[in-house]
């Protein structure tokens, strides 16, 4: 189902009834390729992770079967996190956020990005951008993977491109990678750049 910005607000009510209706089309089921590969390249299991717009947060649940034990998730609705407890009833509780990304008051080592900010709307970008450096040590890191097609108007999931997370992002971050995805699942196959920003 395509959703025409102009004309839906996204928010709570959106993304619950979404849920509820089962349109979660961006759901792949598992953690994919590039996530697992780096995830499983890090050593310190006691790093503080945010995983924000989680989803049903396949990322968390791999994380925590290998044992890293300061994993955040946060999702505006309540839906996800409920599906993530019932496949991992040991996740701590009291690290399922249920609100809003930009009213979170914490700081992480590292944020995992999943296509969140290719989730919000356009207009939330430059929001976003601040946000995460307000969420990061210094010397803290996003990494994950953004959409690479031509920004819409139509979505979620809206476009972007390297060049606009190059001019958004350098000034709060140093841009350590940024590359078309080598490793993503078959129906994202050049539709994804895996991203590491390092905060200034």
């Amino acid at each position: 189902m395509i959703i025409i910005t102009t004309m839906t607000n996204l928010n709570k009510d959106f993304w619950k009834e979404r849920y509820k209706t089962n349109q979660t089309g961006w759901d792949t089921g598992a953690i994919t390729t590039p996530l697992k590969e780096y995830i499983d390249q890090l050593k310190d299991k006691n790093i503080k992770i945010l995983i924000p717009g989680a989803g049903n947060s396949y990322e968390a649940e791999y994380f925590h079967k290998k044992g890293f034990t300061n994993v955040y998730v946060i999702d505006l609705v309540k839906a996800p996190l409920n599906n993530l407890l019932k496949r991992i009833p040991s996740f701590p509780k009291e690290k399922l956020i249920q609100g809003d990304f930009f009213e979170l008051d914490k700081k992480f080592d590292l944020i995992i990005e999943q296509t969140f900010y290719c989730a919000l709307q356009p207009k939330l970008r430059d929001q976003y951008v601040a946000k995460m450096a307000q969420l990061l040590h210094k010397n803290g890191k996003i990494a994950g993977l953004l959409f690479q097609f031509p920004l819409t108007e139509q979505g979620p999931p809206f476009g972007g491109s390297k060049e606009e997370y190059q001019k958004r992002f350098t000034k709060q971050f140093y841009i350590k990678t940024l590359q078309t995805a080598h490793n993503s699942i078959k129906p994202r196959e050049g539709k994804e750049l895996f991203a590491i920003f390092e905060k200034k």
